[in-house]
């Protein structure tokens, strides 16, 4: 299936039925008063978090969507029948936003979540509801309002932990693979990976987390070079980037340590809350260093790169170093998630009781005799 992760939709819930003009005919009841209905409400739009799909390529090639309008009123005191609701199905981490002010309206951000993104139109009244005592015959109705219609984007931003950052053919996909149930894509060529891949991994029996592959950065990604700045919006909501090195190129003239900033540069360029998250270095392919050369390689590597972050050091294709690497992984994620569902602090000054920080000894607590 073709991963799609940008849509343009338009959408149109339904119209109100209109109001009925309509007078009680029968046998011996000459005046039988109004007896027109109201008309149905137009259908909704809504959108539902669907976590088996994992792309917008069925709104790629087909972008109108319209919900059905309400019946009619009628005669013999008959409301229309509302008109018939539509649900259109998105990945988790989809982003709907209107496409001609770009402002973003909703996200699907929990599985199973329903939101409505356009709604039907109120039906019309008929001349029921205008009788009255100095009104027995009314010939007023209203016409049903129209429904809400949008011109909407659809953005895909996948739900993810951990994202692998890295120069193409740096051992991203080789990683996942070896860590994870994803099965990507892996050959000797850059570019390999077209585009986003997660995987599961298992730490433990009731211990988890998902990491997401995209394709490699080269320099100049942020002007539109490579495939990688394309895809650089799913790495967004994770909670940590894995910046992967080739520790040991096959071509000789490459640096390694140059290629790393050019990636951190081309980070910075594209989005700056992107380039602040926490960062890891994980130094790859040390299955080709040999082993008394390991540690001056890295050493030298760190000392000319300046970085003061954690490093691991790790050899995707012989799982080396992977293990101790996803139990950090997993200590760092779930004290994230941990921090997040905290309770939040409050206030002292409308907390109750001992631990309220208020001196109940101030003098202006001191209780008063009346005058």
């Amino acid at each position: 299936m073709k991963f799609v992760d940008e849509a343009f939709i338009d959408i149109a819930a339904g119209d109100g039925g209109n109001g009925c003009v309509s007078f009680r005919h029968e046998k011996y009841k000459e005046f039988g008063g109004p007896d027109g209905g109201d008309g149905g409400r137009g259908g909704h739009v809504f959108a539902v978090a669907d976590v088996n799909l994992n792309t917008l390529v069925d709104y790629r090639y087909s972008r109108r969507h319209e919900a059905k309008r309400g019946q009619h009123g009628m005669g013999s005191d008959m409301f229309g029948c509302a008109g018939d609701d539509i649900t259109l199905n998105m990945p988790v981490g989809t982003i709907i936003s209107d496409a001609d002010t770009g402002e973003v309206l909703f996200e699907l951000l929990e599985p199973g979540q329903v939101i409505t993104i356009a709604k039907g139109g109120d039906g019309g009244f008929g001349n029921l509801r205008f009788k009255s005592a100095i009104n027995r015959a009314p010939r007023q109705k209203t016409p049903g309002f129209p429904g809400e219609r949008r011109n909407l984007k659809l953005e895909l931003k996948v739900l993810a932990d951990v994202g692998l950052l890295g120069m193409p053919n740096a051992g991203k996909s080789t990683f996942i693979t070896a860590v994870s149930n994803a099965r990507p894509k892996i050959a000797d060529y850059p570019f390999t990976t077209l585009h986003p891949n997660l995987g599961v991994v298992r730490v433990a029996a009731e211990q988890s987390f998902v990491v997401a592959d995209i394709p490699g950065l080269i320099e100049g990604a942020s002007e539109g070079a490579g495939l990688g700045h394309q895809f650089l919006r799913h790495l967004q909501r994770t909670r940590l980037l894995l910046h992967i090195v080739d520790i040991a190129p096959f071509d000789e003239g490459v640096d390694p340590v140059e290629q790393a900033k050019a990636i951190v540069g081309e980070l910075k360029k594209y989005d700056s809350e992107l380039y602040s998250k926490p960062r890891w270095l994980v130094l790859n392919k040390l299955d080709m260093v040999p082993v008394e050369e390991r540690a001056a390689k890295v050493k030298d590597f760190v000392k000319r790169f300046k970085w003061k972050g954690p490093v691991y050091e790790i050899s995707a294709l012989t799982r080396e170093g992977c293990e101790p690497l996803i139990r950090k992984i997993y200590e760092h994620v779930h004290n994230q998630q941990l921090a997040e569902q905290a309770p939040k602090e409050v206030d002292p000054r409308f907390a109750g009781g001992e631990d309220s920080g208020l001196d109940m000894t101030d003098p202006r607590f001191a209780p008063q005799d009346p005058e």
